[in-house]
């Protein structure tokens, strides 16, 4: 299956680094474990290249994705689980096997008919790998916590157990947020964050309901915030002062002619 003259090149250059005698000493040491973060974080810096539309970095970034699926696959091949042949050949079957009106003859009237006929796949695929066929099974743990909560209840919403619109889904955040600040004044601190992680589960199911992903509403609040704030730095660098030699009075102030200055 590896035929293609660069994906040959890129395995052989994965199984020289991983060679016990001759390889490198940091790629022979790493595990599953050990790269995993390395993985993640290589597909947030694809995200990152997406999000600001910079094409040579979106192909750079690709490559370094790919090569954490290489490491990982020789990683396992070399354990006797595994080869990469076997990794683009379970993905290959998995699309096929899940897109029968593609590739099979079926023929669905609606996209929901799609969505039921892809969820009855899947909870096939998890009865015959001799799991419970639950339909939250297969969301990552790993997944970071907000998004997994947008995940568990698109699922969940998939079978009925959803609120009907937006309304009922604010009413329970104002909820919540009256639980938390109960918690707050009585400074139980493992009840606080308990009622907190509450907070941010309605906010996600919000975010599903409007039909936002809060990961990127969040990224794109994070830049807003690192703007304004480099605004203040740079107002007060030209005073001759740093941040901790203001006060916050000053900096609200510098924070509004932020919001004025990106408004021209």
């Amino acid at each position: 299956m590896a035929d293609s003259p660069a994906l040959i090149r890129l395995l052989d250059i994965m199984a020289r680094l991983r060679d016990r005698e001759t390889g490198c000493p940091w790629d022979v040491e790493q595990t599953f474990a050990t790269i995993a973060p390395y993985t993640v974080e290589e597909a947030y810096e694809v995200a990152d290249a997406i999000e600001r539309g910079d094409i040579g970095d979106i192909r750079e970034e690709l490559g370094d994705l790919l090569f954490q699926v290489v490491f990982h696959s020789r990683i396992a091949e070399e354990a006797g689980h595994f080869a990469f042949d076997d990794v683009a050949t379970a993905i290959s079957d998995k699309m096929i096997r899940r897109h029968p009106h593609v590739f099979d003859g079926a023929n669905y009237r609606t996209s929901e008919e799609q969505t039921l006929a892809w969820e009855v796949t899947k909870a096939a695929e998890r009865a015959a790998r001799g799991k419970t066929p639950s339909i939250l099974d297969d969301v990552p743990r790993g997944l970071p916590a907000l998004m997994r909560a947008v995940k568990l209840t698109k699922r969940a919403a998939r079978v009925g157990f959803d609120w009907p619109s937006t309304a009922e889904v604010l009413g329970k955040l104002r909820e919540e947020v009256a639980e938390l600040e109960v918690e707050i004044d009585t400074a139980d601190h493992a009840k606080a964050r308990e009622e907190l992680g509450d907070v941010l589960f309605v906010i996600a199911n919000l975010a599903r309901k409007l039909d936002i992903e809060p990961e990127d509403a969040l990224r794109a609040t994070n830049a807003k915030f690192s703007r304004r704030f480099a605004f203040i730095e740079a107002a007060l660098a030209a005073d001759g002062r740093t941040p901790d030699q203001s006060d916050l009075e000053e900096m609200d102030r510098l924070w509004d002619a932020a919001k004025v200055d990106e408004r021209k």
